[in-house]
Protein backbone atom coordinates (compact mmCIF):
# COMPACT_ATOMS: atom_id res chain seq x y z
CA UNK A 1 0.00 0.00 0.00
CA UNK A 2 2.91 2.64 0.92
CA UNK A 3 4.47 1.54 -2.11
CA UNK A 4 1.82 2.25 -4.24
CA UNK A 5 0.98 5.46 -2.59
CA UNK A 6 4.68 6.71 -3.02
CA UNK A 7 3.54 6.41 -7.07
CA UNK A 8 -0.01 7.88 -7.21
CA UNK A 9 0.52 11.17 -4.74
CA UNK A 10 3.51 12.32 -7.14
CA UNK A 11 1.21 11.24 -9.97
CA UNK A 12 -1.60 13.55 -8.72
CA UNK A 13 0.59 16.09 -6.96
CA UNK A 14 2.22 16.60 -10.71
CA UNK A 15 -1.21 16.77 -12.03
CA UNK A 16 -2.71 19.48 -10.16
CA UNK A 17 1.33 21.53 -10.20
CA UNK A 18 0.49 20.92 -14.32
CA UNK A 19 -3.09 22.02 -14.67
CA UNK A 20 -1.94 25.25 -12.12
CA UNK A 21 1.00 25.72 -14.03
CA UNK A 22 -1.30 25.69 -17.21
CA UNK A 23 -3.67 28.34 -15.52
CA UNK A 24 -0.68 30.56 -14.83
CA UNK A 25 1.49 30.03 -17.72
CA UNK A 26 4.49 29.27 -15.34
CA UNK A 27 6.43 26.22 -15.79
CA UNK A 28 5.27 24.57 -12.44
CA UNK A 29 8.74 24.78 -10.36
CA UNK A 30 7.08 28.08 -8.86
CA UNK A 31 4.11 26.01 -7.58
CA UNK A 32 6.16 22.80 -7.57
CA UNK A 33 9.16 24.02 -5.02
CA UNK A 34 7.28 25.44 -1.94
CA UNK A 35 4.85 22.28 -2.33
CA UNK A 36 7.60 19.81 -2.05
CA UNK A 37 9.04 22.25 0.65
CA UNK A 38 6.42 22.17 2.79
CA UNK A 39 4.13 19.30 2.27
CA UNK A 40 6.56 16.61 1.34
CA UNK A 41 9.19 18.42 3.98
CA UNK A 42 12.24 18.44 1.59
CA UNK A 43 15.59 20.41 1.78
CA UNK A 44 15.28 23.12 -0.16
CA UNK A 45 18.27 22.31 -2.16
CA UNK A 46 16.70 18.96 -2.91
CA UNK A 47 12.99 20.76 -3.61
CA UNK A 48 14.79 22.75 -6.21
CA UNK A 49 16.54 20.06 -8.19
CA UNK A 50 13.35 17.54 -8.58
CA UNK A 51 11.41 20.63 -9.55
CA UNK A 52 13.80 20.79 -12.56
CA UNK A 53 13.38 16.94 -13.60
CA UNK A 54 9.72 18.07 -14.17
CA UNK A 55 10.50 21.38 -16.08
CA UNK A 56 13.33 20.29 -18.30
CA UNK A 57 10.79 18.20 -20.21
CA UNK A 58 8.06 20.85 -20.33
CA UNK A 59 10.44 23.43 -21.35
CA UNK A 60 11.84 21.30 -24.31
CA UNK A 61 8.93 20.61 -26.00
CA UNK A 62 7.56 24.55 -25.73
CA UNK A 63 10.68 25.28 -27.18
CA UNK A 64 10.60 23.39 -30.16
CA UNK A 65 6.57 24.07 -30.62
CA UNK A 66 7.82 28.04 -30.43
CA UNK A 67 10.69 27.83 -32.38
CA UNK A 68 8.24 26.40 -35.26
CA UNK A 69 6.16 29.38 -35.10
CA UNK A 70 8.40 31.71 -34.08
CA UNK A 71 11.71 31.71 -35.57
CA UNK A 72 14.84 33.42 -33.71
CA UNK A 73 17.99 35.29 -34.92
CA UNK A 74 20.49 32.88 -34.84
CA UNK A 75 23.93 34.44 -33.90
CA UNK A 76 21.89 36.21 -31.32
CA UNK A 77 20.19 33.56 -29.72
CA UNK A 78 23.50 31.91 -29.35
CA UNK A 79 25.14 34.39 -27.75
CA UNK A 80 22.36 35.03 -25.24
CA UNK A 81 22.06 31.45 -24.77
CA UNK A 82 25.76 31.48 -24.08
CA UNK A 83 25.98 34.15 -21.46
CA UNK A 84 22.78 32.66 -19.77
CA UNK A 85 25.06 29.41 -19.89
CA UNK A 86 27.59 30.77 -17.92
CA UNK A 87 25.65 32.50 -15.29
CA UNK A 88 23.69 29.32 -14.18
CA UNK A 89 26.88 27.34 -14.13
CA UNK A 90 28.05 29.56 -11.71
CA UNK A 91 24.61 30.49 -9.69
CA UNK A 92 24.01 27.09 -9.53
CA UNK A 93 27.52 26.12 -8.19
CA UNK A 94 26.72 28.55 -5.66
CA UNK A 95 23.44 27.98 -4.99
CA UNK A 96 24.45 23.93 -3.96
CA UNK A 97 26.88 24.94 -1.34
CA UNK A 98 24.01 27.23 0.34
CA UNK A 99 22.39 26.75 3.38
CA UNK A 100 18.86 25.86 2.96
CA UNK A 101 17.21 28.85 5.21
CA UNK A 102 19.77 30.94 2.91
CA UNK A 103 18.49 29.83 -0.68
CA UNK A 104 14.86 29.29 0.69
CA UNK A 105 15.13 33.58 1.62
CA UNK A 106 16.37 34.09 -1.68
CA UNK A 107 13.56 32.25 -3.66
CA UNK A 108 11.14 34.01 -0.87
CA UNK A 109 12.51 36.77 -1.93
CA UNK A 110 12.38 36.82 -5.37
CA UNK A 111 9.10 35.85 -5.53
CA UNK A 112 7.67 38.89 -2.76
CA UNK A 113 9.31 41.05 -5.73
CA UNK A 114 7.42 38.80 -8.39
CA UNK A 115 3.67 39.52 -6.32
CA UNK A 116 4.26 42.76 -5.86
CA UNK A 117 5.01 43.78 -9.40
CA UNK A 118 2.67 42.06 -10.77
CA UNK A 119 -0.55 43.43 -8.27
CA UNK A 120 1.13 46.88 -9.49
CA UNK A 121 1.07 45.87 -12.65
CA UNK A 122 -2.76 45.72 -12.41
CA UNK A 123 -3.15 49.08 -11.71
CA UNK A 124 -0.73 50.65 -13.86
CA UNK A 125 -0.83 51.64 -16.87
CA UNK A 126 2.14 49.20 -19.21
CA UNK A 127 4.64 51.43 -20.50
CA UNK A 128 8.21 51.58 -22.64
CA UNK A 129 11.17 53.99 -21.91
CA UNK A 130 11.50 56.55 -24.48
CA UNK A 131 14.37 55.56 -25.96
CA UNK A 132 15.00 51.72 -26.99
CA UNK A 133 18.59 49.52 -26.19
CA UNK A 134 20.36 48.07 -29.41
CA UNK A 135 19.27 44.90 -30.11
CA UNK A 136 23.15 43.62 -30.15
CA UNK A 137 22.87 44.05 -26.46
CA UNK A 138 20.24 41.43 -26.04
CA UNK A 139 22.66 38.72 -25.15
CA UNK A 140 23.48 40.43 -21.43
CA UNK A 141 19.99 40.15 -20.25
CA UNK A 142 21.17 36.24 -20.44
CA UNK A 143 23.08 37.14 -17.61
CA UNK A 144 20.25 38.28 -15.45
CA UNK A 145 17.99 34.92 -16.30
CA UNK A 146 20.61 32.70 -15.99
CA UNK A 147 21.17 33.92 -12.24
CA UNK A 148 18.02 33.22 -11.28
CA UNK A 149 17.48 29.94 -13.09
CA UNK A 150 20.55 29.04 -11.60
CA UNK A 151 20.36 30.19 -8.10
CA UNK A 152 16.73 29.85 -7.46
CA UNK A 153 15.70 27.20 -10.23
CA UNK A 154 13.00 29.33 -11.68
CA UNK A 155 12.75 33.07 -12.42
CA UNK A 156 14.51 33.31 -15.93
CA UNK A 157 11.46 32.86 -18.16
CA UNK A 158 9.79 35.51 -15.90
CA UNK A 159 11.56 37.87 -15.48
CA UNK A 160 13.47 38.17 -19.22
CA UNK A 161 10.50 38.89 -21.37
CA UNK A 162 9.51 42.17 -19.29
CA UNK A 163 12.97 43.20 -19.78
CA UNK A 164 12.90 42.93 -23.42
CA UNK A 165 9.57 44.42 -23.72
CA UNK A 166 10.04 47.32 -21.75
CA UNK A 167 14.27 48.14 -22.46
CA UNK A 168 14.63 46.87 -26.24
CA UNK A 169 10.85 47.00 -27.56
CA UNK A 170 10.66 43.56 -28.88
CA UNK A 171 7.54 42.37 -29.30
CA UNK A 172 5.82 40.01 -26.67
CA UNK A 173 6.10 37.28 -29.07
CA UNK A 174 9.71 37.29 -29.83
CA UNK A 175 10.43 37.95 -25.90
CA UNK A 176 8.83 34.96 -25.32
CA UNK A 177 10.94 33.21 -27.89
CA UNK A 178 14.10 34.49 -26.41
CA UNK A 179 13.07 33.43 -23.21
CA UNK A 180 12.45 29.93 -24.09
CA UNK A 181 15.32 29.53 -25.75
CA UNK A 182 17.37 30.77 -22.23
CA UNK A 183 15.74 29.18 -19.95
CA UNK A 184 15.57 25.58 -21.76
CA UNK A 185 19.43 25.07 -21.41
CA UNK A 186 20.12 26.88 -18.28
CA UNK A 187 17.80 24.64 -17.05
CA UNK A 188 19.58 21.68 -18.02
CA UNK A 189 22.80 22.73 -16.72
CA UNK A 190 20.98 23.65 -13.18
CA UNK A 191 19.68 20.20 -12.98
CA UNK A 192 23.06 18.73 -14.05
CA UNK A 193 24.72 20.63 -11.33
CA UNK A 194 22.24 20.33 -8.22
CA UNK A 195 22.42 16.37 -9.33
CA UNK A 196 26.04 16.22 -9.20
CA UNK A 197 25.72 17.44 -5.85
CA UNK A 198 22.88 14.77 -5.02
CA UNK A 199 19.91 17.56 -4.79
CA UNK A 200 17.67 15.32 -7.03
CA UNK A 201 15.00 12.67 -5.88
CA UNK A 202 14.75 11.33 -9.79
CA UNK A 203 11.65 9.09 -8.73
CA UNK A 204 10.03 12.15 -7.34
CA UNK A 205 10.47 14.63 -10.31
CA UNK A 206 10.11 12.03 -13.24
CA UNK A 207 6.50 10.75 -11.43
CA UNK A 208 5.54 15.00 -11.05
CA UNK A 209 6.65 15.55 -14.83
CA UNK A 210 4.37 12.39 -16.00
CA UNK A 211 1.55 13.52 -13.88
CA UNK A 212 2.08 16.84 -15.12
CA UNK A 213 2.14 15.94 -19.00
CA UNK A 214 -1.90 15.47 -18.91
CA UNK A 215 -3.40 18.39 -17.36
CA UNK A 216 -1.22 21.05 -18.66
CA UNK A 217 -3.22 21.37 -21.74
CA UNK A 218 -6.28 21.37 -19.58
CA UNK A 219 -4.94 24.26 -17.36
CA UNK A 220 -4.22 26.21 -20.79
CA UNK A 221 -8.16 26.00 -21.61
CA UNK A 222 -9.16 27.05 -18.30
CA UNK A 223 -7.18 30.00 -18.14
CA UNK A 224 -8.94 30.89 -21.23
CA UNK A 225 -11.97 31.32 -20.03
CA UNK A 226 -11.27 33.51 -16.91
CA UNK A 227 -11.28 37.66 -17.22
CA UNK A 228 -7.72 38.16 -17.05
CA UNK A 229 -7.55 40.52 -14.22
CA UNK A 230 -9.17 37.67 -12.49
CA UNK A 231 -6.45 35.65 -13.48
CA UNK A 232 -3.59 38.15 -13.08
CA UNK A 233 -4.74 38.91 -9.34
CA UNK A 234 -4.98 35.08 -8.40
CA UNK A 235 -1.57 34.54 -9.60
CA UNK A 236 0.03 36.88 -7.74
CA UNK A 237 -1.42 36.56 -4.69
CA UNK A 238 -0.44 33.03 -4.71
CA UNK A 239 2.77 34.70 -5.21
CA UNK A 240 2.78 36.49 -2.33
CA UNK A 241 1.28 34.32 0.42
CA UNK A 242 4.14 31.70 -1.01
CA UNK A 243 6.60 34.67 -0.75
CA UNK A 244 5.94 35.43 2.77
CA UNK A 245 5.90 31.82 3.58
CA UNK A 246 8.94 30.82 2.59
CA UNK A 247 10.77 34.23 3.90
CA UNK A 248 8.53 33.47 7.49
CA UNK A 249 9.54 29.69 7.77
CA UNK A 250 13.33 29.85 6.65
Amino acid sequence: MLVLLSFVLPLCLGALLGFGGGIFGIGGGIIAIPVLVGLFGMDQKLAQGTALVMMVPNLSIALWRYSQRQPLPKLRTFLLVLCAASATTIAAYYASNLTSSELRRYFGGFLLWLSVHSLWGLRAKPGRFEFALPERLIPLVGLIGGTCQGLISIGGGIIVPPILVTFFRQSQSMAQGYALALVTPSSVIALLTFSSSGFVDWKMGILLALGGAFTVSAGVKFAHKLPERRLRAGFSVMLLATALWMILHG
